[in-house]
């Protein structure tokens, strides 16, 4: 195995931490008075009650910290509907139901704004968004709607969106024969044969979106290229016969080499064939969804 196989049977992925810049806290502010329709304790009751506990360990241990799981727990709650369209969200109410400070509410409040979950106006405070305002390719929704009940519609959208983006994205790799893409590529390839070998799903499943990403980066298409994130989002909720990342598969491995031996010999055609066959959903394979992933 390379050099480059073996750290990535190790290697996990760090997530960015999504802080609050100089002047974004005041957005949000806490003496916003009696409202006659705050959220009453009852709307929290599906929340996590452990985030507080969760949130006195030490910074950061548990990927993003305290900020990063208040984000996960709100938005989790807007998606699903808990919190609906034009719901009030109040922030010291947030912060006395998690226990957190304000500093942590406003910064999570922040990143849900950025992501189009929320909107926050001088006299009207923070809303919760219609659907329609929503950031739909952004990775952390696609997640939440994933794993929420939209769970469906999200993956079928997900399949239809990656059969538009990643053949043609293949055949624009072929006319870019870089050899140092090339070597990663089989790279990827080797990981996921050997994790495959030793029942390894996580690795198998990290392997494979890195194999897609970097396919998406090198098509020489720059739009495309800020597609690569989606498709990384995709590969770790969509789960089954998609590409057999949680359930790896001799079909999937084969389909994955393929794709590398055309772009080697410059087939757009051909790669473009492969990944097609690698995208088709057998209905054979019974459709798992993974866990969703640890921030």
């Amino acid at each position: 195995m390379s050099t480059l196989a073996h750290a990535m049977m190790t290697a996990a992925r760090s997530s960015d931490s999504g802080l609050a810049g100089p002047g974004g806290f005041d957005r949000y502010p806490y003496a916003e008075g009696p409202a006659p329709d705050r959220i009453g304790p009852h709307i929290w009751d599906g929340a996590d009650p452990e985030l507080a506990r969760v949130g006195r360990r030490a910074a950061g241990s548990r990927g993003r910290g305290l900020h990063g799981q208040l984000v996960q727990q709100l938005g989790q709650m807007i998606v699903s509907g808990d919190l609906g369209a034009d719901r009030p969200l109040v922030p010291e109410e947030i912060g006395q139901r998690f226990e957190v400070s304000r500093t942590v509410v406003r910064e999570s409040l922040r990143v849900l704004e950025a992501k189009g979950l929320v909107s926050a106006r001088p006299n009207v405070g923070t809303r919760v968004r219609p659907v329609s305002d929503w950031n739909l390719l952004d990775p952390d929704i696609i997640e939440w709607r994933a794993f929420g009940p939209q769970r469906d519609d999200q993956r079928r959208e997900l399949s239809e969106l990656r059969w538009t983006i990643e053949p043609l994205a293949a055949r624009l790799a072929a006319g870019h024969g870089r050899e140092d893409v090339q070597q990663r590529l089989s790279d990827m390839v080797e990981i996921m044969g050997h994790a495959m070998g030793q029942g390894d799903a996580l690795t198998f499943s990290r392997a494979d979106a890195e194999f897609h990403s970097l396919l998406i980066q090198v098509a020489g298409n720059r739009m495309l290229e800020h597609l690569s994130g989606i498709v990384s989002a995709a590969l770790q909720v969509s789960g089954g016969p998609v590409t057999g990342c949680e359930r790896p598969h001799e079909t999937a491995l084969a389909q994955h080499g393929r794709i590398v031996t055309a772009l080697a010999e410059g087939d757009g055609a051909a790669a473009e064939g492969a990944m097609r066959q690698l995208l088709t959903v057998h209905p054979e394979v019974e459709r798992v969804v993974p866990a969703p992933r640890e921030h």
